[in-house]
């Protein structure tokens, strides 16, 4: 039988509760990032024998430093560099920063911005 589960956690608890993760054989899936209105949403995933743990942050900007986990998921680098290059979110200690440049983008943190009411732009536009 295949689980989820969704945790929100603080920024300051991130390290150890992958660290844990880690440590009860959890392999990371992914990580990624939505942009609300409001806030930006980061969700780690975690799956061991298809039960999949999600840790998700809420950041009301995106201005708040999150630790990397790449020291302890090296491949999160990836996942990272991302989220800094399009959601402009600052990351510290990354185990392999491109230092903003692992996309060539035309426009920088282009999903920094939140997403326009579609409907309201239709409204405009008619």
């Amino acid at each position: 039988m295949n689980t989820q589960t969704i945790t929100v956690i603080e920024v300051a608890d991130l390290l150890k509760r992958v660290e844990a993760l880690k440590n009860e054989g959890n392999r990371l899936s992914q990580i990624c990032c939505t942009r609300t209105q409001t806030s930006f949403e980061l969700s780690y995933s975690f799956d061991k024998d298809f039960a999949y743990t999600v840790l998700r942050i809420v950041l009301p900007n995106n201005d708040i430093e999150i630790p990397s986990v790449s020291s302890i998921y090296l491949a999160a680098f990836t996942y990272e560099n991302e989220l800094h290059d399009l959601f402009g979110i600052k990351i510290k200690g990354i185990a392999v920063d491109f230092q903003g440049n692992f996309y060539k983008v035309r426009e920088k943190f282009a999903f920094a911005k939140p997403a326009e009411n579609a409907a309201a732009k239709q409204k405009e536009n008619a």
